[in-house]
């Protein structure tokens, strides 16, 4: 098989390397709203350059801003004080605009705030 050196077909590394790229866009969307996180969306990226380009997924883990977190991850699941910060000030701002926008019924309401809660209690429980 042809390749770089990186198992699978050619068409899932294609498909790994849209998915990368598609990642990517949405974690730099994350850079300017402060309500969409950018570090999830890098890690996926940098997991799909893992499995489609080397070389791609080099340039995320040595990028000056985004390498630190991205490696911090990777080696010890761990998720920076700020980062929590943001994710907790997001949320809670993602929440206060879920409510603004209309009555959405009980039922739908304590869903959002369940899911979000379980956001933020798995980041919090993950190491600094």
């Amino acid at each position: 098989m042809a390749g770089n050196g990186i198992g699978g077909s050619r068409l899932v590394r294609g498909l790994f390397l849209c998915l990368g790229f598609g990642f990517v866009a949405i974690g730099l969307v994350g850079v300017v709203l402060p309500v969409l996180p950018t570090t999830p969306f890098l890690i996926l990226a940098a997991a799909c350059f893992a499995r489609s380009s080397e070389r791609l997924e080099r340039r995320l883990l040595d990028h000056p801003r985004f390498g630190p977190p991205l490696r911090a991850w990777r080696e010890r699941g761990a998720i920076p004080r700020r980062a929590k910060l943001m994710a907790l000030i997001g949320s809670a701002a993602g929440f206060a605009i879920f409510l603004a926008t209309g009555s959405h019924g009980a039922g739908l309401t304590a869903a959002v705030a369940l899911v979000m809660l379980g956001g933020i209690a798995f980041v919090f429980s993950r190491p600094s």
